[in-house]
């Protein structure tokens, strides 16, 4: 019984961090959990190994480095004097182990096509209440935190804000494993400087250029990587092929796929009949049913489904355009029509092979959620207030960009 208990202490060996080591024998079972594990057949960028080949790291190598990074989160605020008991540290590192854990996958490409009625975050949160009854109540304190519900506002602000260990971690592993040198960011100097001042988490003053470059790199990692134009159009076909093979199988067609793909392309899903039997067949789908059933569909006798999933599987992408202003009604509608008279098409139909969006970029929110810079005599300033950086008011402004996406001339 002792040498299974002892067992459980592992040390994981993570590119980025080196030895990570898993803190007590509940965060390892519930690692060890089927729910979890499925994370690690969930990618963690999605479709962006087509731009960047080396992306092809998961979601569980980046809830597992967030947890190491808690770690060293609470040495650090323990350090600093900051009260923060045993129950509190482990349920943040639940939580923080956790708070991915609804994603579906290829990420969001689910959340737009064919699991539309209910949020990953509302799917974390009934995946963590389900554990919770499994491991009998040990998740009630990190649930509370998680939800923004526990009276020490800092410890949710640790899971999820601006500067939250979130987004330390998949800035730094999204640029180590695409090669996008500009998106690395110091996290280790970052959680150094932290500090909690009247309940809320702070960076105190001399940390002020490492959240300056850290908003840069957040900027640059969204135009440079997240919202790359083909990793855009690469994602806009996912979901128009889920969307699509849900189309049809409403209609009554055969649509090859494996139980759990098709179980959610034949119910239609949403917050209110998303129960326990829904979160089981939800947490037996991953990337390798999507990218089978895609591969199957290419052969599928519906033209719209085949040549999409052909796109897809081929890199066979569709153009993007890109500007920042909005297009001209005319081109639009010229691209329409040649696009309907090529693919033999109709109006409705159109929508699958034109599509017409806009993309957002704002690196940092200087309204909600506001990193906070304490002085040396204890004052708290807005960081873009703080800074001499000029470019920090700049970058609190919302960016917005519009495109089209269409085939390329036969």
């Amino acid at each position: 019984m002792t040498a299974n208990k002892t067992n459980k202490l592992k040390i994981l060996n993570d590119p980025i961090y080196g030895f990570i080591t898993i803190p007590n024998s509940l965060i390892f079972d519930l690692i060890e959990h089927p729910y979890f594990q499925r994370l690690r057949r969930v990618s963690q960028m999605g479709l962006s190994y087509l731009v960047y080949p080396g992306a092809h790291h998961t979601r569980f190598q980046h809830a597992i480095g967030c947890m190491h990074l808690m770690q060293k989160a609470v040495r650090v605020l323990r350090f600093k004097g900051i009260s923060i008991s045993n129950d509190e540290e482990n349920a943040l590192y639940i939580a923080i182990l956790l708070h991915d854990i609804g994603h579906g996958a290829f990420s969001h490409a689910l959340e737009h096509s064919i699991v539309t009625g209910i949020s990953h975050e509302s799917i974390s949160l009934k995946f963590m209440e389900a554990l919770n009854e499994e491991f009998e109540g040990k998740l009630s304190l990190a649930i509370q935190v998680f939800k923004g519900d526990y009276e020490r506002k800092f410890l949710y602000q640790l899971i999820s804000s601006q500067l939250d260990m979130d987004r330390l971690d998949y800035l730094k592993r999204d640029s180590f494993f695409t090669g996008v040198a500009e998106g690395n960011v110091n996290s280790e100097r970052l959680i150094t400087m932290l500090n909690v001042k009247g309940d809320k988490l702070v960076v105190e003053q001399k940390g002020i250029y490492s959240v300056e470059k850290f908003i840069v790199a957040r900027r640059l990692m969204y135009w440079q990587v997240y919202l790359h134009k083909t990793g855009l159009v690469a994602e806009k076909i996912l979901v128009n092929i889920l969307k699509r093979a849900k189309e049809l199988v409403v209609e009554g067609k055969t649509i090859n796929a494996s139980g759990p793909l098709s179980y959610f392309l034949q119910n239609q899903v949403n917050e209110s009949n998303f129960d326990k039997n829904t979160l089981n067949i939800f947490s037996k789908l991953d990337d390798y049913d999507v990218l089978l059933a895609i591969k199957e569909w290419t052969n599928h006798e519906d033209k719209i489904l085949s040549s999409l999933s052909k796109a897809l599987i081929n890199r066979r992408l569709f153009k993007i355009e890109i500007q920042n202003d909005k297009f001209e009604k005319e081109r639009i509608e010229e691209l329409k029509n040649r696009v309907k008279s090529e693919y033999e098409i109709n109006q409705n139909e159109l929508d699958y092979f034109f599509i017409s969006d806009t993309v957002t970029n704002q690196a940092y929110d200087s309204i909600k959620n506001q990193i906070k810079i304490l002085n040396k005599s204890g004052e708290l300033k807005d960081l873009a207030k703080a800074s001499d950086n000029l470019n920090l008011q700049a970058l609190s402004v919302p960016v917005v960009k519009y495109f089209l996406c269409y085939p390329k001339s036969s």
